[in-house]
């Protein structure tokens, strides 16, 4: 890993419906793009995404606020307020975090506001807003867990404010969500009044929770307050915001509560291993990332990268997700990696891609969009349904029918989550990078090696954006139909900007790397190619070490870049330290990860045996109204006979890609196929007893009843 030397890079961050513009310091050497500047184009894989999530998923998220009680918390709360006699019983009722639901659901809306207007859906959470702003105590406390009951809480919420933060309470988690959503609906709106109800609860939190006396020297039990902080620092120039964020973190291990579970068993500079509940450990690697590149503090950039690299080489499953048990929803030991109780928690999910953005923010390598792309296209999507309104908490990698998607859940992280999340994506497709852009005496030392403005095509799916290089306006569009094929077109529709790198990911399915580690090796000896034409030409450039291939030149309207990945379906091995695939091969074509599941196979899959050379088929079929490419092939059960005998039956073998599984009704499914005999379940003949039924004489079973 280069050493990067970290300056505070000055970026306006420009919303088109304020009146004044805030002027921040990201710290990040490589600058986002805003979600408000990029339009997704409708009737496309994540233009459906978004239209779901509009039509769909945040409608559903805000009628289960209202009908599972979380607006009626914040009445209850309003009520008592208004008239301390009026007492609600909130012990054992609900979560102490159950406020964040309403917090995510509008920061879905936020995000999806930009791609969609809608008048009407705008004053539904302008009237959200009004409902949470009752409920805020005259200091600017919100947490209605106690407001309700303040001398009978939650029982999760202790006897006062932040005693069991550590632990249950959840009181800078409930924070930490309302910023993100405050700020995200602030962006998109202009308006200010849910930003202002964040800040008197952040101030709240400054005043009371810090080492010094008379504060309570507490850490979050759950992370995010911490990347909440460093945004809500951002879109107030507040440091005091900043200065809170790094307290959260350079206490952890420190206070009371030290254990692997919410990470707090070492200080994080000390941490080198990702332990415990995957999310918090995701949500605080991405707060880690944010404040060391607001200020510089290079053992977080030490620790966060020796973590990544223990993720990524020895805890990432083939889909992206990560937490291995159910156990604490939590990571396992290096290497375990089992299918059929694999957890991978859609939130932890969701997590991940916050830390490999950021990651690529701050060392400005494809890499990290590599692991970005394999969790988005597999162990995030498949969170959701296509349709949008059913849900996985776990992701596992192999069924046997017990699992299935569900309307909402008791614990609604995971639905809220993926409602705030998938509307954010425009967010993620572009970056850009402009020379000399630290303040005077700021040294930035440059991630690919040079100080060129560039802009960074990271995500490769049919958009349109507005964005600004060195100052200078540029559009750009991007016509494609990726992830089903790998023809790109991007199209300088304007450009005021002259000459400026434009910076194309290769991804590491197409350079023949699985992963950015040894976890994962294709296994079938393929060498896809790529091409990029200018215009028509052939440019002549390499991919550097950076993992981008650099189209440097004078830029005019209506250029054309046009980008070809040689798509094939390839085999995947895995490391052999990782016991659970043994024998075994998963198969992917492009960024999608493909499953057999029971509804398109007339046999049992668990028994097929894939072909030691496996030819692949492309084909079609339609799931949920949407329709998805599958993949063909030969294959073969083994079971056997009456005689003992093991026999071989040829099977054609169909595959779906994962994120589309259990659509159709729960089954049998899997990932990893065996390809080795070894790992293979050959199927029983039918003995007496596994034919015989079970019959009973129903007066006999009333008299033994009685």
């Amino acid at each position: 890993m280069k050493k990067i030397v970290i300056g505070l890079s000055v970026i306006i961050c420009h919303l088109t419906s304020l009146t004044s513009a805030v002027v921040a310091q990201t710290g990040y050497p490589i600058t986002p793009v805003p979600f408000t500047a990029v339009k997704v184009t409708p009737g496309t894989f994540w233009g459906q995404r978004l239209e779901a999530s509009r039509n769909t998923t945040i409608p559903l998220a805000f009628s289960k606020c209202e009908s599972e009680g979380r607006y009626k918390n914040f009445e209850n709360a309003a009520a008592h307020l208004a008239d301390p006699s009026k007492v609600f019983k909130v012990n054992g009722v609900g979560y102490s975090f159950d406020d964040t639901d309403p917090y995510k659901t509008l920061e879905g809306a936020a995000y999806i506001l930009q791609t969609y207007p809608d008048k009407k859906l705008e004053a539904y959470c302008d009237s959200v807003i009004d409902i949470i702003a009752s409920a805020q105590e005259p200091d600017g406390y919100l947490y209605t867990a106690r407001t309700q009951n303040p001398a009978d809480p939650h029982h999760w919420a202790g006897d006062r404010r932040w005693v069991k933060e550590e632990d249950l309470s959840h009181e800078l988690y409930n924070l930490g969500h309302m910023v993100e959503g405050a700020v995200a609906y602030w962006q998109a709106t202009g308006k200010r009044k849910f930003l202002d109800i964040a800040c008197r609860y952040a101030d709240v939190a400054c005043k009371e929770v810090g080492p010094n006396v008379g504060q309570m020297c507490v850490v979050p039990g759950h992370q995010i307050a911490e990347m909440a902080m460093a945004r809500l620092y951002l879109a107030t120039g507040k440091k005091k915001y900043l200065d809170f964020a790094k307290f959260l973190l350079d206490y952890r291990g420190k206070t009371e509560i030290k254990t692997e579970y919410s990470q707090s068993h070492l200080p994080v500079v000390e941490q080198a291993e990702a332990v415990g509940h995957a999310v918090r450990a995701a949500y605080m690697y991405a707060g880690m990332a944010d404040v060391a590149a607001l200020t510089g503090d290079e053992g977080y950039i030490k620790a966060i990268d020796t973590i990544w690299d223990n993720i990524v080489g020895k805890k990432l499953y083939i889909t992206g997700g990560i937490g291995a048990t159910a156990s604490g929803e939590a990571f396992g030991k290096n290497y375990e990696l089992p299918n059929m109780s694999a957890y991978c928690e859609t939130c932890a999910a969701i997590g991940n891609v916050y830390v490999n953005y950021r990651l690529f923010l701050l060392h400005g390598e494809s890499k990290y969009y590599d692991v970005l792309e394999r969790t988005l296209y597999n162990g995030l999507i498949s969170g959701v349904s296509l349709e949008g309104n059913a849900f996985f908490y776990p992701n596992p990698l192999e069924s046997m029918g017990q699992h299935q998607r569900q309307a909402w859940f008791g614990c609604a992280c995971c639905p809220s989550n993926i409602c705030r999340f998938i509307p954010s994506l425009p967010g993620y497709i572009y970056a850009v990078k402009a020379p000399h852009s630290a303040p005077e005496g700021a040294t930035i030392v440059s991630p690919s090696g040079d100080d060129r403005a560039s802009v960074y095509v990271n995500l490769f799916l049919p958009n349109k954006c507005n964005l600004k290089v060195a100052g200078k306006q540029v559009t750009l569009s991007q016509t494609t139909e990726y992830p089903w094929n790998g023809d790109i077109t991007i199209t300088v529709d304007k450009t005021a900007a002259g000459q400026f790198a434009m910076k194309i990911r290769i991804p590491g399915w197409v350079r023949n790397q699985v992963v950015p580690s040894n976890l994962y090796q294709y296994s079938d000896n393929k060498r896809p190619g790529y091409t990029v034409m200018v215009n028509g030409q052939k440019f002549a450039a390499n991919v550097t070490e950076d993992g981008y291939y650099t189209v440097n030149r004078k830029w005019k309207k209506g250029d054309k870049v046009q980008l070809h990945f040689d798509m094939e379906p390839r085999t995947v091995r895995a490391n052999n330290m990782v016991s659970a695939d043994r024998g075994m091969v998963a198969i992917e074509r492009g960024p999608l990860v493909y499953c057999a599941e029971h509804p398109d196979n007339s046999f049992d899959i668990m028994g097929a045996l894939i072909n030691q050379n496996p030819q692949f088929r492309l084909g079609k079929s339609e799931i949920a109204g949407t329709l998805v490419q599958t993949l063909i092939t030969d294959a073969q059960t083994l079971k056997f006979n009456k005689q003992g005998k093991l026999e071989a039956q040829d099977q054609t073998l169909t595959l779906i890609p994962y994120y589309a599984w259990c659509h159709r009704g729960s089954g049998k499914m899997r990932v990893w196929m065996p390809q080795d005999l070894n790992a293979t379940n050959p199927s029983q003949p039918a003995t007496l007893a596994s034919e015989s039924k079970v019959s009973s004489s129903s007066k006999v079973f009333e008299r033994i009843v009685k």
